[in-house]
């Protein structure tokens, strides 16, 4: 096996500098941890960004994936695919949607939604109706339409024009929607948690006033669901939180179980514009990654899984907010579920970096927000370790 630096050296040659990338190559990893190519083991509390909600190479979807590639990996979407067909039924079975459009990331699931929240006016004879609604600080993905609906200017920088269509307004705001709905508006997209933007909350009751907003004005009310789904916020959808449901969702990321995959789920009503011809992804439903889906919903959807994720949780953030009361470079503490965050007063980059050295990965957002996104199987031991690690480093950093 090569080391850390030959890795390093071999993607700097050879791999397009799309990321900021920290010196150490992951090899392997197993539940909550991984190994880099020097052997060093980390507890991750990053998880391919909210990907590996079930830990690293769960045995279930391992075994999953193993069987499926035996018998079938890819076919055109000309023909039927029992593995894609068996998925969309026990998503429609979980959530609100009655129908799913399969594609390879969350990126894709959101290009989909624009398209059909368009189509779906047209197709009522109102093709004048093509704005949507976006929220400040929103991440909806880099392709030119997912990357316009996103409404943070550092994202936009070099890709002029934008896709146009798009309105942004504050978040948690209601009444900048409001005033943002005009006749041309096609539909409201909005994150029920914002991830990039800094894992950011709203009231209840501002999803469920924007849920009256777009019944009363007729328009699609669509949600993002790309980092918040599968148990990250608690619920399997964060939409259960607030009590209300879109008539879009998109979904990504864990949907996999660490495979790639993303979807796009409807009402009936909203989905019938979706015909032959109107939008398509060539690996979009491929059995190898519905096979992965399927394994890895059947963990998530086990009794109690999901509520000792929650129970976690509490603690994760519990222990965070005492942080907080020792350390008065915090500035806030944040989140749901196992999607928390901590907002200091200076960058939080070296963070990072010190938590590396220590065996824990996590993410830095927002400059100076530390995101966390361990899987849903972290323990309180492992919490505890990451909690004392932080205090020995904001002990350093006040000093």
């Amino acid at each position: 096996m090569k080391s850390n630096q030959e890795i390093v050296k071999l993607t700097d040659c050879h791999v397009a500098k799309t990321y900021g990338r920290y010196p150490i190559a992951l090899v392997r990893g197993k539940g909550t941890a991984v190994w880099d190519a020097s052997g060093k083991k980390y507890i991750d509390f990053v998880t391919g960004l909210a990907v590996d909600n079930l830990g690293h190479c769960p045995p279930v979807v391992v075994n999953a994936i193993r069987q499926q590639a035996g018998k079938l990996l890819h076919v055109s979407n000309l023909y039927h695919i029992e593995p894609q067909s068996q998925l969309a039924a026990e998503l429609t079975r979980l959530s609100f949607a009655d129908k799913f459009f399969f594609c390879n990331s969350g990126t894709e699931a959101n290009e989909g939604a624009i398209k059909l929240a368009r189509k779906y006016f047209d197709d009522n004879g109102q093709p004048a109706r093509h704005e949507i609604i976006t929220m400040n600080n929103s991440f909806h993905g880099r392709t030119m339409g997912s990357l316009s609906a996103t409404a943070q200017k550092k994202f936009h920088a070099g890709f002029d024009p934008l896709l146009p269509g798009f309105k942004y307004v504050p978040f948690n705001n209601i009444a900048a929607v409001k005033k943002a709905v005009t006749k041309k508006t096609c539909a409201v997209l909005v994150e029920p948690v914002q991830g990039e933007g800094g894992v950011n909350l709203a009231d209840k009751s501002y999803f469920k006033a924007l849920r009256k907003l777009c019944n009363e004005n007729k328009i699609p009310l669509i949600f993002d669901e790309v980092q918040t789904g599968f148990g990250r916020t608690g619920p399997l959808f964060a939409y259960e939180r607030y009590g209300v449901k879109p008539d879009l969702i998109t979904l990504a990321k864990a949907l996999g179980g660490g495979m790639a995959i993303g979807a796009m789920g409807g009402t009936n009503r909203v989905m019938k514009s979706l015909v032959p011809g109107t939008h398509a992804a060539t690996f979009g439903g491929n059995p190898l990654a519905c096979a992965a889906s399927l394994a890895s919903l059947k963990v998530l959807t086990k009794k109690g899984f999901l509520q000792k994720a929650v129970s976690t949780g509490d603690y994760f953030l519990e222990q965070l907010h005492k942080l907080k009361e020792k350390f008065s470079m915090i500035r806030e503490v944040r989140g749901a579920g196992l999607m928390l965050a901590v907002e200091l007063d200076q960058p939080g980059a070296k963070v990072v970096t010190d938590c590396m050295q220590e065996g824990l990965l996590i993410n830095c957002i927002q400059l100076n927000t530390l995101r966390f996104l361990p899987p849903l199987i972290i323990t309180r031991k492992e919490i505890d370790r990451l909690i004392r690690t932080l205090a020995k480093i904001f002990t350093q950093m006040d000093q």
